[in-house]
């Protein structure tokens, strides 16, 4: 066994890769496994046998589907790089690794640009303050448009790229990049990446260079005052003085560096490397992470420093056969040792750690200690689950807690056997634990088990991983919509929950006001009662009395949400008063005020974009139309036709297959939850009708 830390936190770099699905994230990470050693031959996605889509299901679909971490180096620099998934079904993936890396790499295609799932891995990125850089990948292809790329980053993603390279020709002629810190041409002589030579700068693309290596050095310049003068006085800045810059720039997210490269053609991968060296940060160059005391009372900072009490934050969990859960996490500060006794603070609960592993994808190493700075994963934890702060036993923290969001669509799942269905259950409940956006449950009516997902291709995989993995024989029903419910006006109702049976009884009374809150805004519960008619505890119970019946709403028995009560009076026995008859009060409150509040469905909306050539253009509008969809805009990219529409995510069913037909498979779209939306009055009538 050997310890994690080979170098200096100075020389070390946690980094996501991240884009839409398709734009070359796991071909560029298996790039930087192969030129940095870590691997000796090259898999290609395409034929399943890359490195990081090491999952069978991956493999076979030649998509990313679970983040995977690795550890490589390059130029005495310790990198830990997790490769995120591009399809939006699994953005959770995303979500949850940003939590805890300290920069990324946003890939985007040559052609296509800024895609929407681009847009959405950005934003996820600017929630948590996420140094980036970018890297056009594919200029080896047909539309290949590096300057297009930099401009729809401005545009779509209100971004601030700045090139610190350009490229030597597009599409076939696409032979080399130009570094403009340096103003030196790299060309490649080979597809192998082998043969690459430092030249002067092509007479051709010269003033081109010239342009835009002094838009580099004006930026560098406006982003340390150190250098400004400098510039103003008109003397030259030094490649170091630019690359420090642009690093302090990138760092404060000011700036976002822009390489490119083809990652399949291995042109420019090396310089990447270069720029996640010069320009991501340190675990010393970003804010100390905070949490606070267990009470919530004050916070407590995390620093980047081995000697500091021990802090880290499990951000997935892995089920597996032989050692049971795998805890990945990111350790902030202190220092763990195999086989020490940990406190998981979001329980209040000891747990002893029996192995550190090192993770290469889908192979471990053993470890005897991790410090901060790090990212592994740990054996032996029996209640911890993705989003739970570990620390120190006599030195609680607790980090701030992961945001999920709820699944749109669920299917029923049934064993084949009887004796299969505790094996069912067992699966289910590791696959919960593994997926925070997976959620099961059994159906009160029909007996039947229900899972719950982000789309029809996450429960496929669902499904298919039951089946393999788990070596669970089910039947599986058609996909449903995740329906919710909601109130459309103000009602104030009373209840009285009276029980006298010898003994102690239960007595309650509460007056609660339901009114319909924006979409979005969720459920909130306000005590406006005075004078301490209604003790605190006992409006706690109605508030859990209230959100117990949510669950289940008046029409169709759907979830009911966006709105808001308010505990308005109410009266108390000073001896058949508890907080159970106060909960049961409180959910008697809300299933007989549904009644009155004007309950409406509501139906998940999601955000599509179909690409297709223009002459298919009026019949695929038409055929959205349809599906009851809403055209928002539609615009020419890479001389193909965009559709940008909101659609009902119970009309998308089998889309993909209609859109194939109807453009000679040459159409293709993406879509993600945007919204919920109340459903039309005849659409309704009709499900009500038959549910």
């Amino acid at each position: 066994m050997m310890t994690v830390r080979e170098t200096s936190l100075e020389m070390t770099r946690n980094i996501g890769i991240m884009a839409h699905i398709d734009a070359g994230k796991t071909t560029t990470t298996e790039r930087i496994l192969f030129y940095t050693g870590k691997i000796r031959k090259v898999g290609e996605v395409h034929e399943g046998a890359a490195t990081m889509d090491f999952m069978i299901q991956e493999q076979e679909r030649g998509i990313t589907i679970g983040s995977a971490a690795t550890t490589t180096y390059w130029k005495d620099c310790c990198i830990n790089i997790i490769d995120t998934p591009g399809h939006v079904d699994f953005t959770v993936e995303v979500e949850r690794c940003l939590r805890v890396l300290d920069g990324a790499v946003a890939v985007f295609c040559a052609k296509g640009g800024v895609e929407p799932q681009s847009e959405t891995v950005w934003r996820q990125a600017t929630k948590y303050g996420i140094p980036r850089i970018a890297y056009v990948n594919k200029m080896d292809i047909v539309g290949a448009d590096f300057f297009n790329v930099m401009q729809m980053m401005r545009d779509r993603l209100a971004a601030e790229p700045i090139a610190i390279q350009i490229p030597i020709g597009s599409e076939e002629e696409f032979v080399g990049v130009i570094d403009l810190v340096q103003m030196k041409a790299y060309v490649y002589y080979d597809d192998e990446g082998n043969d690459v030579r430092e030249e002067s700068i092509p007479e051709h693309l010269l003033e081109l260079a010239d342009e835009y290596h002094a838009k580099l050095v004006e930026a560098a310049a406006e982003s340390d005052e150190e250098l400004i003068d400098k510039y103003l006085d008109g003397l030259e800045l030094t490649c170091d003085e630019i690359r420090r810059a642009i690093r302090k720039a990138t760092i404060e997210n000011k700036l976002i560096p822009v390489c490119c490269g083809s990652s399949y053609r291995n042109k420019g991968v090396q310089l990447l490397m270069n720029a996640i060296v010069d320009y991501l940060p340190s675990p010393l160059d970003i804010p100390p992470a905070v949490g606070v005391s267990m009470d919530g009372t004050r916070e407590i900072e995390a620093p980047a420093d081995a000697n500091a009490p021990f802090a880290a934050l499990a951000f997935k969990i892995v089920s597996d056969n032989f050692v049971g859960n795998l805890a990945y996490c990111r350790i902030y500060s202190g220092k763990l040792t195999s086989g020490s006794y940990i406190l998981n603070a979001t329980k209040n609960k000891r747990e002893r750690l029996s192995k550190i592993l090192r993770i290469h994808a889908a192979s471990r190493q053993e470890v005897e200690e991790a410090c901060a700075g790090d990212i592994v994963a740990l054996v032996g934890l029996k209640d911890t689950v993705t989003g739970d702060t570990l620390c120190a036993v006599n030195k609680p923290i607790i980090m701030g807690a992961m945001e999920f969001p709820d699944p749109v669509i669920k299917i029923a799942v049934e064993p084949k056997t009887k004796a299969g269905q505790e094996k069912l259950n067992q699966a289910l409940n590791r696959l919960m634990i593994e997926d925070p956006t997976f959620k099961t449950y059994t159906d009160g009516e029909t007996g039947q088990t229900i899972i719950e997902g982000m789309g029809e291709l996450h429960l496929d995989i669902i499904v298919d991983r039951l089946i393999r993995d788990f070596k669970v024989e089910c039947s599986v029903g058609s996909p449903q919509v995740a329906y919710r419910e909601t109130i459309t006006k103000t009602v104030k109702h009373e209840v009285r929950y009276i029980k006298q049976a010898g003994g102690h009884g239960q007595y309650a009374c509460i007056v609660v006001e339901f009114s319909p809150q924006k979409p979005g805004e969720g459920y909130a519960f306000e005590n406006c009662t005075v004078g301490g008619v209604i003790p605190k505890e006992f409006a706690v119970a109605v508030d859990k009395g209230i959100q117990s019946a949510a669950k289940n709403g008046y029409l169709a028995g759907y979830e009911v949400i966006d709105f808001k009560a308010r505990l308005l009076d109410g009266s108390t026995h000073e001896v058949d008063s508890s907080e159970l008859s106060f909960t049961i009060a409180g959910a008697q409150a809300l299933r007989e005020a549904l009644a009155k509040a004007g309950s409406v469905l509501l139906e998940p909306f999601m955000k599509v974009e179909v690409l297709m050539p223009d002459e298919y253009t009026g019949d695929v509008i038409g055929n959205l139309s349809q599906r009851r969809s809403k055209v928002e805009n539609m615009a020419i990219r890479a001389n193909l036709q965009v559709i940008h529409a909101m659609c009902p995510l119970s009309e998308m069913f089998g889309y993909a297959t209609d859109l194939r037909s109807r453009t000679q498979g040459r159409g293709m779209f993406v879509m993600q939850f945007d919204h919920y939306e109340q459903v039309a009055p005849a659409v309704a009538k009709k499900l009500l009708g038959i549910l």
